[in-house]
């Protein structure tokens, strides 16, 4: 069965229509879906999951009780030794999600690592994923390097900045970079 891995920015509280039909094919061709439990995205997607009646959900957390579960859906516990409220604590089941999905459906507001680096951990994998630029309304599709180099010219210079510290973003697109050439040498 299909798997796509729904996340997105915590700053996003309110799905725009054009995912809500998004999340509708998705239930509609019966895929399952995997999403975290932070607020935002994460549990707008839960709220929009519940109410089509999706019941091929399973909720990721990284603490043995989930933040949101709205579906009361299973839960898949990431365990990790990272300390709790941290970047990795968090990142250890964006990790685990996008190892177990086939796919990504990413809704961004354009600033956030946290949507970006799960992008970055799929295409890792040779998976694709599907970014919804919130303020402009756009669907991207990430197949490769080149891809995630016009998805970031979204961001303004400052939150480029930020994400190259917090994530080494530029030195993950060199490595994605250099995985490409090596496939093709």
């Amino acid at each position: 069965m299909t798997t796509v891995f729904v996340a997105g920015s915590i700053t996003i509280k309110k799905l725009d229509p054009l995912i809500i039909a998004r999340l509708k094919k998705i239930v509609d061709r019966h895929f399952s879906v995997v999403v975290g439990d932070a607020n935002g995205v994460d549990s707008s997607v839960q709220h929009a999951l519940l109410e089509m009646g999706c019941d091929s959900t399973t909720v990721f957390s990284s603490s043995p009780k989930p933040r949101n579960n709205l579906g009361a859906w299973p839960v898949s516990v990431v365990k990790t030794g990272h300390p709790r409220g941290t970047r990795a604590f968090y990142t250890a089941k964006d990790i685990q999600m996008a190892e177990q999905a086939d796919y990504g459906l990413m809704v961004w507001d354009a600033k956030s690592t946290g949507t970006l680096n799960n992008v970055i951990e799929l295409l890792q994998r040779k998976k694709n994923s599907v970014v919804f630029i919130n303020k402009s309304k756009v669907f991207m599709v990430i197949k490769s390097p080149d891809d995630l180099d016009k998805l970031i010219t979204c961001m303004a210079p400052a939150d480029y900045t930020k994400a190259d510290e917090k994530i080494k973003l530029s030195e993950k697109l060199q490595q994605l970079k250099h995985q490409q050439m090596n496939m093709f040498a």
